[in-house]
């Protein structure tokens, strides 16, 4: 993830749109990759995308430089992933999400990437039953590789509200893993 340049912003700040327009390009994977993550749905993950970087544009006067860039994007995107993760009916893995999960799972080729609808199949089954808080830790921690001071900085808990969110989501995680079959009770 490369961090945006302090001209590039000020000049977004300034009001320049093509500035803006290399933030978006430089920013929308990781936001679209949290968000798939978060959500489990592609078409929620875009809209989150988008509706990002409409804040992001709306309140780039107010971005504090003494924070990281990609961190304020991060927190921007996260707290609109946990509004609609509230609002919305979480969507349980089908029968269809638990067959693409075990193929994902027996696959051997470490080189494979999983597709988004693949990856979709994979955080509904494995998330499903993690709380917001637990689903969002867990996503910066373990799937994005944000250190917690940044994970702090975006979600506003403390070290220890990391690591006991961290330990609870990797713990439920475990458990379906070994119902599932995989690993050992």
């Amino acid at each position: 993830m490369q961090q945006i340049e302090a001209d590039i912003i000020r000049k977004c700040k300034a009001g320049d749109k093509t500035a803006f327009r290399y933030v978006v390009q430089n920013c929308q994977g990781m936001v679209y990759s949290l968000s798939l993550k978060m959500l489990a749905d592609i078409e929620e993950a875009k809209d989150v995308v988008q509706d990002t970087f409409i804040k992001v544009w709306q309140n780039i006067g107010s971005y504090d430089d003494r924070y990281g860039f990609n961190t304020w994007v991060y927190t921007i995107a996260s707290r609109l992933c946990l509004d609609r993760m509230r609002k919305v009916r979480p969507i349980g893995p089908s029968g269809e999400d638990e067959r693409i999960f075990e193929t994902v799972a027996d696959d051997s080729d470490p080189e494979r990437q999983l597709e988004s609808s693949e990856w979709v199949s994979v955080v509904k089954v494995m998330a499903n039953e993690l709380s917001g808080k637990q689903k969002l830790v867990f996503t910066l921690s373990q799937l994005e590789g944000l250190e917690t001071e940044q994970i702090m900085e975006i979600t506003g808990l403390d070290a220890d509200q990391i690591k006991s969110n961290l330990y609870a989501a990797k713990k439920n995680i475990r458990e379906r893993l070994i119902k599932m079959g995989y690993g050992k009770d």
